[in-house]
């Protein structure tokens, strides 16, 4: 099989299809983000492993350069906060982590950072090799040069960058609160709940401070129906249970924590209740927990977003004025912090459009057009 990527020791230069690389004297290897999806990891290492023996080196360094393509330069574009590494025969990713930190932090920031990190990387197949400063740590800012080590069995260069881009994403998140979906889920798989504390629930999150009932129908559609209002919606959510909201005047606010009682069975009666009264089942959900040490922690469901042809996702029972009508099905989604009902014309045209295409093989005409 082709390699995607080797070193000409005749040229001294890295050939990749038809195009090719010089080592820069300043910068070392300088590719741009987008070439990086046609990279094999391990024909990159084998590449940087034969440069390495040509200039008898102990360490090179291939660059990574972000944003729009049309402003890359060869000569002179700066690199991005990933790039990676030979160091003695071994393919490293580093990131490098700018801290807002008005102080030099080395006792208790790299501990953090390991911690923070550790689930992140153990679902992504790497590990975190070393953390060290990289700029004179007498002034601000101060940058943080993380080493990281992924496994390189099938996958892309693309792969590797985006386990550094989105640790820094991470990282970045939980110093500065600016929150994602994604980055939140990262933080609450990393036990840093206390980051959402001052949020504003929103489109994809949504905080209970206790258990739902789930010994009764009532708890478990209410779960269902938190749970369907984000696969209806547009981005998907996080349901977090064990965090306590305020109301403000502009909506709500994530108050405090308030960890709720855990033990062996508490995951799987969440995800039974959803196989129950959650049709169809939304593709990658998630259902996990995050315990303190004392029987005690976060619960938090985790719904990606899902594929237009799945839905509405339909809950199988309803709440109608405090009641549970078992015989129903209610279909809702999440719309800034509340959630609105599926309307019935928004139904019917739906499972119209649906028969149409069984029948004919094609759509009916939109009788707007």
């Amino acid at each position: 099989m082709p390699r995607t990527i080797y070193f000409d020791r005749r040229l001294e230069e890295f050939r990749f299809g038809s195009n090719s690389r010089r080592y820069r004297d300043i910068d070392g290897y300088l590719f741009h983000e987008s070439e990086l999806a046609q990279l094999k990891a391990v024909d990159l290492k084998n590449a940087l492993k034969g440069a390495a023996r040509l200039y008898e080196a102990d360490e090179l360094d291939f660059y990574i350069v972000e944003g729009d393509l049309d402003d890359f330069d060869e000569e002179w574009s700066p690199p991005g906060p990933v790039q990676i590494s030979l160091k003695k025969g071994t393919l490293v990713v580093q990131i490098h982590v700018v801290t807002k930190a008005e102080e030099f932090d080395e006792e208790t920031l790299p501990p953090i950072y390991r911690s923070m990190l550790a689930p992140y990387l153990a679902r992504r197949k790497a590990t975190l090799r070393n953390i060290e400063m990289t700029l004179d740590h007498h002034a601000a800012p101060y940058v943080w040069r993380i080493d990281l080590e992924c496994d390189l069995r099938n996958r892309l260069v693309s792969d590797l960058y985006k386990v550094g881009s989105d640790a820094i994403a991470l990282l970045d998140a939980a110093e500065s609160g600016e929150l994602t979906r994604e980055t939140t889920l990262e933080l609450l798989r990393a036990g840093r709940a206390d980051v959402l504390i001052g949020q504003p629930e929103g489109p994809w999150l949504d905080v209970k401070s206790a258990h739902y009932d789930l010994d009764t129908p009532y708890g478990k559609i209410a779960l269902a129906q938190a749970v369907s209002r984000f696969a209806n919606a547009e981005h998907g959510g996080i349901v977090v249970v064990g965090m306590r909201g305020k109301k403000i005047p502009s909506g709500e606010l994530i108050h405090s924590a308030c960890p709720v009682p855990l033990d062996g069975r508490t995951l799987r009666r969440y995800q039974s209740a959803l196989e129950i009264h959650l049709y169809p089942p939304p593709d990658f959900l998630d259902v996990e927990a995050f315990p303190d040490g004392q029987d005690r922690g976060i619960v938090f469901v985790h719904i990606p977003p899902q594929p237009e042809e799945l839905k509405p996702f339909l809950v199988h029972g309803a709440i109608v004025d405090g009641r549970i009508e078992g015989a129903f099905i209610s279909v809702v989604r999440r719309r800034g912090e509340g959630s609105i009902p599926i309307t019935a014309p928004a139904i019917h045209a739906t499972l119209a459009a649906g028969r149409a295409l069984l029948r004919r093989g094609q759509l009916p005409a939109d009788p707007k057009s």
